[in-house]
């Protein structure tokens, strides 16, 4: 007579899943160490962070994040940090407002070979960012927008739109069109058709495409430190002036890094599952 606890399908399948939930547990793990060393060695003195191996049981202080705000007499990081808010959140938008009609016309009333026209999006992305920076610069001192916070939006929007509309168009596709399609039978032109309709059943794969932009635009370095100066600087940027020649300020680098990844990780922490159902949409019928 077999135990109860014998093995047999449903066993392996208990024990497949067992081992795959363990992988999971260790590979986030893996993935959450650096983030909790940074923030440990943020709230260590620059003595106790620059030892080798580091101390565990060093003294906490909170002198790093004196020094990133400012408190000893340095620059403070508020401005950089209010132009890259700025640069994101309105680029993002931009970025919703274009791609959500480009998309609506991609899957649910598409285009004549509407798979080269998401091929072409999406084509746009595989230049390398190098080969474009020269044109723009030359065209940011020409048009009179070097070191301009709005030169970012308009860079962000464009560099973001592609991906987002290829992301949309799977949102769009799952919109049952028998919806849309009473819709216009009661009236519904396009402006209701897109806020009432398809933006309220398709929330979840806006709210990803967003938060995707919103981090793109966020970390984005090498335009921001070729295109700005002073006014228009940005968070990576004024992140990487604590690198000198006088030697590299761990401490005080950790806590701007902290400091600085905040507001993506609260973004990202807040949308968590509109983030996951957006990204499996479509994934299961």
């Amino acid at each position: 007579m077999k135990s109860p606890h014998s093995t047999g399908p449903k066993g392996a399948a208990r024990t497949g899943g067992a081992a795959l939930g363990l992988l999971a547990w260790l590979a986030g793990i893996l993935f959450f160490l650096p983030v909790a060393w940074m923030a440990l060695t943020s709230f260590h003195s620059e003595a106790d962070a620059a030892t080798n191996p580091p101390s565990l049981a060093a003294s906490l202080t909170l002198d790093g994040y004196r020094d990133f705000f400012g408190a000893g007499g340095g620059a403070t990081p508020w401005p950089a940090l209010t132009n890259s808010a700025v640069a994101s959140v309105v680029s993002t938008l931009c970025v919703l407002l274009l791609a959500m009609p480009a998309a609506y016309a991609l899957s649910i009333r598409p285009v004549k070979k509407w798979t080269d026209v998401l091929f072409f999006f999406l084509s746009t992305k595989m230049l390398p960012v190098v080969a474009g920076l020269l044109p723009i610069y030359l065209f940011a001192k020409n048009t009179g927008m070097l070191d301009n916070i709005w030169m970012l939006v308009i860079l962000y929007t464009s560099m973001n739109l592609p991906i987002a509309v290829w992301m949309m168009q799977s949102f769009l596709a799952e919109v049952p069109v028998a919806v849309i399609e009473a819709a216009r039978v009661d009236g519904a032109r396009l402006p209701v058709l897109l806020t009432r309709i398809v933006a309220p059943i398709s929330a979840p794969g806006i709210a990803a495409t967003a938060l995707i932009c919103f981090i793109f635009s966020w970390n984005e370095l090498l335009f921001a430190r070729v295109l700005t100066g002073v006014v228009a600087q940005t968070a990576p940027v004024f992140l990487t002036g604590f690198i000198t020649s006088q030697g590299l300020f761990l401490a005080k680098v950790c806590a701007a890094s902290l400091v600085v990844s905040l507001p993506v990780l609260a973004a990202g922490f807040a949308a968590q599952d509109k983030l996951v159902q957006g990204l499996s949409l479509g994934a299961v019928k």
